[in-house]
């Protein structure tokens, strides 16, 4: 057992630590087809000081503020604060959870926030200083944004949203105006964009995801994920919560895709209806149950659970003393090169085959007592493993006090084989503490494109923004994050980071009550500038996070010198090997023609032998095929 200090700042952080340190051991209690397993058996390797997190954390007992807080960083810098404009702004109410900040999407220099009351754009052509380009005020909430090309399209679940975006809402029971699944715009002109229409669906939008597929490209697809009560077959035909034994159509244990024609986006329409959550092998709707949350947790989460519950018990089978119904996912990321999706469905996370893009299929399927919420997925780069977060309360509890149990509200990260197999590895969650004032949990984030590695940068909400490293699945190591104190020191009031994404060379992030920040990682023990500037070279013209790209990198030397680096890291190859090797890559770049390639050509060829005795061979041979690649150019 560690001993902890009688310090309360010190105190505060070792409990947290001591709470971690069994957190190998935990398991994974499966359902269906998936069997219990543990992960992270093996000792964690012992990090040199210069590669922990700084002790005593300095997160802790950061001055509390709305604009103004205490800030605390390492790894990364801000480069901007940009405040909500006037229309998502209530300066007497901090927090006024009207006038949350939601997702982030991007499409050439703007930002597209998305928020509660509507969405702003922000021209980021100067990171440094954004400026307003839009603020268009549709209230429906959360307002989920993607984009492609010249359209956008929002999610919408209130009931009091309106198909033209007026801000006096629905107060009719049955209503034609109420707006409540997809909004769609046409952006052509970001300061002035045009409604197109709304695709209503039986139960809302909570968050939508954009697909493309490859063989289609005269359509888009919009996969939906809708939480809220079924509306009225009165204001919407066809809708039904009724239980799938009596009722097939039923609107519960389903997805909607929604097909978008580009050349005529108000023709859009559902497709299909993939109920992804039936029983494999009878076909039953309600064929998935997830782990019941663990006993230990306290009446607020018990409660939210069993409102979950409730929908499904009042219209289908109970489930068992120990299970979830599953009705609905609550995000869904799709990697469309790969044709895999990861589906976190509240009571348990799906992997998907989205090969056939408007008929998903599920291939296998996990649930962890420990899990609360299964909130949203993101892959690694190679497709070989999947880290899905739990938002353990909604977001809008703490969740990181000393005293709660490490795994709840954290990522949990599990390795794929086959495409077919989810394989439990290990748990992560900030390794910090944060007052009872500060909602925190974790939340939506995306990878950092450094070639060799799978690292995430996160948002925990009021717990801050942090970076992990999970390229060994069974050991993840927070190596960076940044942290505001609370809004207020003597209750708690929501905000806190909803996302913080990589794009093109910088960390963008959605914080719910601030404004949109804008941050870049700094050189030092975990990322060297030659991981950061390869980092850089991945760009995309637009990005939707949860329609997840395939990082490529072109053949360049920093790319070469960022394998060098991490081998040095980890002693993946002895060191006096790697001097000569970063010896030949400077003397090559300075080459030209036939002599650089016959240059690189021979060294492509020793590191070929060096794999064959380095600690670290696939590294080795990633390198390898890098100093091929760029003698070839």
């Amino acid at each position: 057992m560690i001993s902890c200090p009688s310090g309360a700042a010190d105190a505060s952080r070792c409990l947290r630590l001591r709470a971690l340190a069994p957190l190998t051991l935990l398991a994974v209690a499966a359902c269906a087809s998936s069997t219990t397993t543990t992960g992270g058996t093996t000792p964690a390797p012992v990090l040199p000081a210069a590669m922990r997190v700084p002790s005593p954390d300095p997160r802790i007992g950061l001055k509390a503020g709305w604009f103004d807080p205490g800030e605390a960083a390492w790894n990364m810098r801000v480069v901007s604060k940009t405040r909500p404009s006037k229309d998502f702004l209530n300066l007497e109410s901090p927090g006024d959870l009207r006038l949350t900040n939601s997702d982030l999407a991007f499409n050439g220099k703007h930002v597209f926030m998305g928020n509660y009351a509507g969405y702003q754009v922000f021209d980021v052509s100067n990171p440094s200083k954004p400026t307003l380009a839009a603020s268009f005020v549709c209230p429906g909430s959360q307002n989920d944004v993607t984009t492609y090309k010249h359209l956008l399209f929002t999610s919408a679940e209130a009931t009091s949203g309106r198909t033209d975006c007026g801000t006096q809402g629905v107060p009719d029971t049955i209503s034609a105006v109420r707006a409540r699944g997809i909004r769609i715009f046409d952006i052509t002109d970001v300061a002035a964009p045009k409604y197109i229409a709304t695709v209503q669906t039986c139960r809302g939008s909570h968050t939508n995801t954009l697909v493309t597929d490859p063989g289609d490209p005269t359509n888009v697809y919009i996969y939906v994920s809708g939480s809220a009560g079924v509306r009225s077959a009165q204001e919407l035909s066809g809708c039904s919560g009724g239980s799938p034994d009596v009722d097939p159509t039923t609107a519960l244990f389903r997805i909607e895709v929604i097909q978008v024609p580009l050349a005529n986006p108000a023709a859009a329409k559902i497709v299909s209806s993939p109920r992804i959550f039936a029983d494999a092998k009878t076909g039953k709707a309600q064929g998935l149950r997830g782990a019941k949350i663990h006993e230990e947790v306290d009446p607020e989460i018990v409660r939210a659970a069993a409102f979950r519950d409730s929908m499904a018990i009042a219209r289908g089978q109970a489930p068992r003393p120990n299970e979830r119904i599953i009705t609905q996912c609550h995000d869904i990321t799709v990697y469309p090169a790969l044709g895999l999706a990861g589906g976190a469905c509240l009571g348990m996370g799906l992997l998907l085959d989205i090969r056939d893009v408007k008929n998903p299929k599920r291939v296998d399927q996990v649930a962890d007592s420990n899990f609360a919420a299964w909130h949203s997925a993101t892959f690694s780069n190679d497709g070989s493993k999947v880290l899905f977060s739990d938002e353990w309360g909604g977001g809008s509890a703490p969740r990181c006090r000393p005293t709660d149990k490490p795994q709840w509200g954290a990522d949990a990260i599990f390795t794929i084989a086959d495409r077919t197999k989810l394989t439990f590895q290990s748990y992560y969650k900030i390794p910090d503490v944060q007052s009872a004032v500060e909602n925190c949990v974790s939340h939506n984030g995306s990878l950092i494109p450094i070639p060799g590695r799978d690292v995430l940068v996160q948002s925990f909400y009021q717990g801050g923004i942090t970076m992990v490293d999970f390229t060994d699945a069974a050991h993840p190591v927070e190596v960076g994050f940044y942290d505001m104190g609370p809004m207020d020191s003597t209750k708690l009031v929501q905000a806190g980071y909803w996302s913080s994404y990589w794009h093109n060379g910088l960390i963008y992030a959605s914080e719910k009550a601030r404004g949109l920040d804008i941050f870049e990682l700094l050189p030092g023990a975990w990322f060297t500038q030659n991981e950061i500037d390869a980092a850089k070279l991945v760009r995309f013209d637009h990005l939707n996070v949860q329609e997840q790209p395939q990082y490529v990198w072109p053949a360049a030397f920093v790319v070469a010198r960022a394998y060098v680096d991490q081998l040095t890291r980890h002693n993946g190859l002895d060191g006096s090997r790697l001097t000569a090797i970063s010896s030949a890559l400077t003397a090559a770049e300075t080459l030209q023609g036939p002599a650089r390639t016959a240059a690189l050509t021979e060294l492509a060829n020793q590191l070929g032998r060096d794999a064959m005795t380095a600690a670290d061979a696939p590294k080795v041979r990633l390198l390898a095929g890098t100093v091929s690649a760029i003698a070839l150019e």
